[in-house]
Parts: C-alpha cells; structure tokens; sequence
C-alpha cells in the first residue's frame, strides 16, 4: 500500500567493542535516518516474540514514519558514546533518555524536551533510611560514571556520603543489584529508570528527591540539524496534543509505578518454590492457547497467587479463579485442578481476545483481552464505548483504561448496556499481570521466540456479554 512506510531496522550490536561506521547521509540524498541508542528495558529492548520494544523505540518508530525513512539503530554502550557517535557524524540523534544539559559540544543541538524525571537516592530496605543528605555520612552510595549523565553535575547536589563510580557502561539494573547485594548502602538513579526496574528489586525502595529535576530530549547532530529540529518540534507538538505521548508513557512507565516491593518480593520467593511444580501446566497452556506461559502465570499468580484450591465469597474457584459457568463452557471438570484451572484460564483468555475487532493490534488486544478477563466482555465493551464517546480510542487500551473509571459513575454506567461495574479493579488487575509478566520474563527467559497467535476473522463491535472468569 502507498501510504504504509516501511521502516527497516537494522540491529548493530557492538559486542565490547566500537564498529566503524561510516558518516550519515543527508536524508534529502536518500540516506537512512540513523538513531544511536542504548539498549535497555526504559529505551530499547526484544520482546517474548523478538520484536523491539521501549519508549525511545517506540518514539523513534513513529518519528522515522512521519518522516517517511528507513530507520537504522547504532547501539552504544554508554551516554558518553552516544555523544561521541554523533561528533564523528555516524548518526542522526541520540535517543536514549539522555537528561539535557545547558552545554554540548561540537555544534550539538537538544530537541525538544519530552519527559521529566527526578534523581533519587535508593537504600537498601533493610538498613536505617536517610532522611536527607546529611544522613549519608560515611555511607556508600554507588552511581554511574558516566561524564555526561552524572546525577550530581545534572541535578545541582552534593552528597557527603562516599562515592563509588560504576563504568560509564553500567546499567540501572547492575547499580541496583549491588544495593540488593548488600555491596553498597544506595545509589542515585533516575526515577524513570527505577520505575521499570524496582519491580525486579524488592530490596531497594526510595529513600528521597536528589537535586532538581532533568528533562529528557533527543540529541541531534550536525547532518540535517536545522530540518530534524524542525520536524521534532512539530512531532512532539502533535503527539503531545494528540494524546499519543501520553499513551505511550503510560504503557512503559504507569503500570510499573504501581507495584510494591512486598507485590514483587513474594512472587520472586513463590517463583522458587513453586513454580518448578506449576511450569509444565503453564507450559502446556502456551500451546494450547498461543499465550507466552509467564502470561498465563502472572494471571495465575495475580488470581490466587498460585493456590489451586483458592475460594473467594463469589463462587469463583482455583488457580485461575474461574466461576462455575465459564468452567463448564470451557470443560473444565474439576476447578481445582491445577492443570485443569491453568488451560481453562488461558483458553478463556484466548476466547476474549478473538472475540474482540480483528483491527486491534497487539500489545492492545491482550491487555484489553485482560481487562475483559477481571470485567467480562460485556463490561469491556462498555468501556471501549464510553471511550468513544469522549473522542478516545476504544481500540487502545491507554485509552479505554482512562474510561474504565466511568463504569462507577451513575452518569455514566446508567446509559450503558452493561451497568454498573468494578472499573478500577480491571485498571489494576491488567496493571499487576504486566508488572508479574515482566518479572517473569526477567527471571525465567524463553528459550526461543514466541509464535504469533493468529488473527481472529474480521468482525464489528463485540456483542453480548460473557461471564467474567
């Protein structure tokens, strides 16, 4: 089709070492838009399918299609040589969560800014908190070396505590460890960062605010400078207007805002002891049903934590607390049967998801899939036409998440179908099986790909209500 813009990635993963590039073309000559970024789970990642993933990857894709370029990624190890990729001409800009610094050298320039964020000291849950910077005599608080993001010089701080420089290679995630490890007392990172790795740490918890807050913006070099400033100042505009950078931010950063280090920490000790007994029925539920199994098992865990004779006051029952009617549509024979209750759950799952419009895309058609698996379709649907009705997307699940609050509001609820439902519990249900899949997913990888599921036959609006669970 025309008007669809392909957009060609090409990995370049520089494995310890620099690989010459050669200078980028203008992009009035036919030359590739080339972005350097750092990988990591904040900007750029592979999902359980193998497809990137992040909020820089994502900005950058919608970016490149509104130019209408090939994209190509340049992967650094370090903010220090993002800086050094575009000095040397080999790359368009940096995307990378890079904070803005008053200086750049070499004719540099800072496009707009996109996000703000805030350094934080983080502690170690098991000692005494600081309350403030004076309680950080003699402690040992680890950061990244990095010349150019270092958190004292961005934020305006100063810290009596002794200071330990990780390389400027180091990630969020290795700072953290030490602290989880007991090699430092704390570190200082930056809260968007945090955000998405704290889950993965219970350990470490916020101890306070460092400094003044940074805003991130892209860095662009001296190829085509003038016009990509141009074009990044009416894209961010417009996205900012839209409400698409809104959304965007929300799917990377709000649901792991929401977990707490007790959420995390329990399910990383029932991941030892006893998902090694549940893994081969979550497993068998993959193919059966085309879900990734550590889905399936944070739906489990979120459910009932994993007890399979779990029982709540409303009759649903099981692992994957299915109520009586959707287990005798399913077959299930015996909901207490932890296999039992693991296919059923993922074959329901499966059930909402097609019954949704075929021209929902994924991540989209999963989380609303989720939110229809807390709800019931029918409650979904509702939610999907309230966001309609006030000029969001019913088809995107930041959006219909904005509208499930209305589902308690009798203004609302009461020109529905549907009625009166539980809206913020689907927010957090659909938020803490992200949150649960992302742990597991950390902690016990895929050993290839995930296969597609198939794309369920074009139809309208979901009709009908079905049970929820």
């Amino acid at each position: 089709m025309a008007a669809r813009i392909l957009l060609v990635i090409l990995v370049i993963l520089a494995a310890g070492c620099d690989i010459s590039r050669p200078p980028v073309k203008a992009l009035s000559e036919g030359g590739k838009l080339v972005v350097v970024t750092l990988n990591g789970p904040a900007t750029w990642y592979e999902d359980a399918q193998g497809h990137p993933g992040g909020f820089e990857h994502d900005l950058v894709s919608l970016f490149a299609k509104d130019l209408g370029v090939p994209l190509e990624y340049d992967f650094v190890e370090s903010q220090a040589k993002a800086e050094q990729a575009l000095a040397d001409g080999r790359a368009h800009f940096a995307a990378a969560l890079l904070p803005r610094r008053f200086d750049l050298p070499g004719g540099l320039a800072w496009g707009p800014s996109y996000r703000t964020a805030q350094f934080q000291l983080v502690w170690k849950v098991d000692l005494p908190r600081p309350r403030g910077p004076a309680d950080l005599e003699g402690r040992r608080v680890g950061t990244i070396g990095d010349p150019f993001a270092d958190p004292l010089l961005l934020s305006g701080a100063t810290l009596p505590a002794r200071l330990e420089r990780l390389p400027p290679d180091a990630s969020a995630e290795e700072l953290l460890e030490r602290v989880a490890r007991g090699e430092l007392d704390g570190a200082l990172v930056d809260s968007a960062r945090f955000t998405i790795a704290r889950r993965h740490f219970p350990q470490v918890e916020v101890a306070f605010d460092v400094g003044k807050p940074v805003h991130y913006s892209w860095r662009v070099g001296r190829v085509d400078q003038k016009p990509l400033l141009d074009r990044m100042k009416a894209f961010f505009a417009r996205i900012e207007k839209d409400g698409t950078l809104r959304r965007l931010t929300d799917l990377h950063f709000a649901h792991a805002a929401r977990i707490s280090a007790i959420d995390s920490g329990t399910l990383i000790e029932r991941i030892n002891t006893m998902l090694p007994r549940l893994k081969p029925h979550f497993l068998e539920a993959e193919q059966v049903s085309g879900f990734d199994w550590r889905l399936i098992a944070a739906i489990g865990y979120q459910e009932s934590h994993w007890d399979s004779r779990a029982t709540s006051p409303t009759g649903v029952r099981g692992l994957m607390m299915l109520t009586e009617e959707t287990a005798d549509r399913l077959q299930v024979r015996d909901r207490l049967d932890a296999r039992e209750s693991i296919l059923g759950g993922a074959r329901y799952l499966g059930l909402l998801a097609d019954t949704l419009p075929a021209r929902i895309a994924e991540p989209d058609r999963t989380y609303l899939a989720l939110a229809a698996y807390n709800l019931g379709i029918g409650h979904l649907e509702d939610a999907r036409i309230l966001a309609q009705r006030r000029g969001l997307s019913p088809d995107k699940w930041q959006d219909v998440k904005l509208a499930l609050p209305g589902l308690t509001d009798p203004e609302s609820y009461q020109k529905l179908k549907h009625g009166f439902a539980r809206g913020h519990e689907a927010m957090q249900f659909v938020d803490n099986v992200r949150n649960f899949h992302d742990i597991l997913s950390r902690i016990a990888p895929r050993d290839g790909p995930l296969a597609p599921r198939p794309v369920p036959a074009p139809q309208g609006s979901t009709k009908g209500s079905v049970a929820s669970r």
